[in-house]
């Protein structure tokens, strides 16, 4: 009888412990917090401003949407007929600045009054189809366009400069270095292009594999600057200082590395569209993780952060998300 006893004792505090193993793990944060917005919006870029809130660009709807994550709260701002966004940044006013393919021109929105103003590209610069854009320290604003130009506009006297980029179509991701060097990747001509910006000369950089399709690029803290590689599924790095690159294939039979961000402790992000997830890459250790995103088909097109955490637009999803990236190394990073 005692044995009985003792047996069924046993079994109950496994069962208890069981189910409150159970529960603990139905309780776990998920990685992930997700942000419906309006349906057909197609968010495709997605930028942290410092006071909490996150621009995106609706691309299909033809506005900027600006969220509250604490609230949840939307607000849409028009930004004109024939409207289609692309990039959005905050620049150093605070206001987001968009990159419009639709309207072919540079447009801010004012942070405080949502007032929009727009600055065309020349006449004789139609369909750049305008992709992404970054501020230089002089806070000049230097833009892509995907038809074969990049380009510079003076917000403050209204003025704009656009050039015609080595080997055509392809003018995609663009990035600032630490020291103010200017970067830009060409998709289509599968190049990093250094820009000079005095003469607005661009200089061809090739990358060790041919036609890998460099689509965005982003600057580490060393200024060292990052690209995802869309063809050949890698990340590559180059390093001015020792005009050396590196590449490392991402995990996976055949990756596509979409978007990249590189955080304030190095580490690099990307967004992989062929396993439809978030990637983690550590240049120290060389080490990657991966981790799932929560929706089939996200179709992730550009990543930003701010200190602890990754946002991320699901153009295929209608939504936000955001990674809290202390959670992806229990030392913080």
């Amino acid at each position: 009888m005692k044995t009985a006893l003792a047996a069924a004792a046993i079994a109950c505090v496994a069962l208890i412990a069981g189910g409150l193993a159970g529960l603990a793990t139905a309780q776990q944060a998920p990685p992930f917090d997700s942000f419906a917005v309006p349906s057909g919006s197609a968010p495709h870029d997605a930028a942290p401003s410092p006071d909490g809130t996150v621009w995106y660009t609706a691309q299909a709807q033809g506005v900027l949407g600006r969220l509250d994550p604490a609230s949840g709260k939307i607000a849409q701002v028009p930004l004109g007929n024939g409207s289609a966004p692309h990039g959005v940044i905050v620049g150093p006013d605070r206001a987001a600045w968009v990159t419009d393919g639709g309207l072919n021109a540079i447009v801010r929105v004012d942070a405080k009054t949502l007032a929009v103003t727009r600055f065309p590209l020349p006449q004789d610069r139609p369909g750049a189809n305008l992709n992404t854009a970054v501020f230089d320290k002089q806070g000049h604003l230097w833009f892509t366009g995907q038809s074969g130009v990049y380009g510079e506009l003076d917000p403050l006297h209204g003025s704009m400069r656009v050039f015609d980029a080595p080997r055509g179509r392809g003018p995609y991701g663009i990035c600032v270095t630490p020291d103010g060097g200017l970067y830009f990747a060409s998709l289509a001509g599968s190049y990093l292009g250094h820009i000079d910006p005095t003469s607005g000369a661009a200089q061809v950089i090739e990358p060790p594999t041919p036609n890998q399709g460099a689509r965005r690029a982003w600057a580490d803290s060393k200024g060292r600057i990052w690209i995802s590689e869309w063809n050949a599924g890698k990340v590559g790095v180059f390093d001015p200082a020792t005009r050396q690159w590196r590449e490392w294939k991402l995990p996976g039979s055949d990756p596509h590395a979409y978007a990249i961000f590189v955080d304030g402790h190095d580490i690099v992000w990307l967004s992989e569209w062929s396993a439809n997830a978030l990637v983690r890459f550590d240049p120290r250790s060389e080490h990657f993780d991966v981790f799932a995103l929560p929706r089939q088909h996200a179709n992730v097109r550009q990543m930003m952060g701010r200190p602890g955490e990754v946002w991320l637009s699901e153009s295929g999803t209608d939504h936000l998300l955001r990674y809290r990236s202390g959670a992806a190394n229990p030392s913080g990073e």
